[in-house]
């Protein structure tokens, strides 16, 4: 039960923080003996709880996207700029989608060394490092329309890639685009939901398919524990960029990276 409970305020945490949720399984592993990949069933289970954090938590931005949709469908008058973000969603999601069909099962193999994964960790950071870099040299006129969300759903091709982070890539990806960090980051959340939503649907059939017995009462903590910490991450993020830079992300990433070679070399 206390493994479940670790995993959900991991899996909540950093879902959406941009620090790498990969960067932590290893570091959990080398430090608490603990499994670096968690079971399918945790894995699916709670994908799809911090998918409903996302949803609560953008729940009316989200029912105004949908009524446009059907508005839209349904020949009526719409918001212009509300139909604009819809369709550079749906034109965002295409990237990734396509390469997590093709990619996701060989960069896990790749990528699945410790070694490997701090480097990520500083190379994501670097990316973090140019984003800021460029962001508090220009000026952020940018707007979301279907060219930025395409360029933006790119760089969520970079969450393929264990260490990286799927929210710190799209937030950068925002950044150096000319969104500000604060509409960078509220379009990134959006942007994960289909993403995440496949992965863990995916996961869940082959949970289902799998004839392995689970402990539903553990999971179902883990996924509570989940969708709690996930509102509190999202909400933390969503301030937090308003006002601060991605910098306190990006060394902590780099100290996070040094820790686990520090780990993997020496052992604790």
């Amino acid at each position: 039960m206390l493994s479940s409970i670790i995993l959900g305020v991991v899996q909540g945490i950093t879902e959406f923080l941009p620090v790498s949720s990969t960067g932590h399984l290893v570091l959990m592993h080398s430090l608490l003996g603990m499994e670096s990949e968690t079971s399918l069933a945790f894995d699916a289970i709670l994908h799809l709880a911090t998918v409903l954090a996302v949803v609560v938590y953008f729940f009316d931005e989200l029912y105004v996207l949908f009524q446009t949709v059907l508005r839209k469908f349904g020949r009526l008058p719409v918001n212009e700029r509300d139909w604009t973000i819809v369709k550079a969603l749906a034109i965002g999601t295409v990237p990734a989608v396509i390469a997590g069909i093709l990619l996701e099962s060989y960069m896990g193999a790749i990528f699945r060394s410790p070694l490997l994964v701090a480097g990520m960790l500083i190379a994501g950071s670097l990316l973090f490092m140019y984003a800021e870099y460029v962001y508090e040299n220009s000026f952020h006129t940018g707007t979301i329309d279907i060219k930025t969300g395409l360029k933006i759903g790119l760089f969520q091709i970079l969450a393929l890639i264990p260490g990286m982070s799927r929210s710190g890539a799209t937030i950068a990806g925002g950044m150096l685009l000319g969104l500000t960090r604060s509409d960078a980051a509220r379009f990134s959340f959006l942007l994960a939901i289909p993403v995440i939503l496949g992965a863990g649907g995916k996961k869940l059939l082959e949970l289902i398919a799998s004839p392995v017995e689970v402990s539903w009462l553990a999971i179902g903590v883990g996924a509570l524990v989940t969708f709690a910490v996930g509102l509190c991450s999202i909400h933390f993020l969503i301030t937090f960029v308003r006002k601060h830079s991605l910098w306190p992300f990006i060394w902590y990433r780099i100290i996070l990276a040094a820790f686990i070679i520090f780990v993997t070399f020496f052992g604790v």
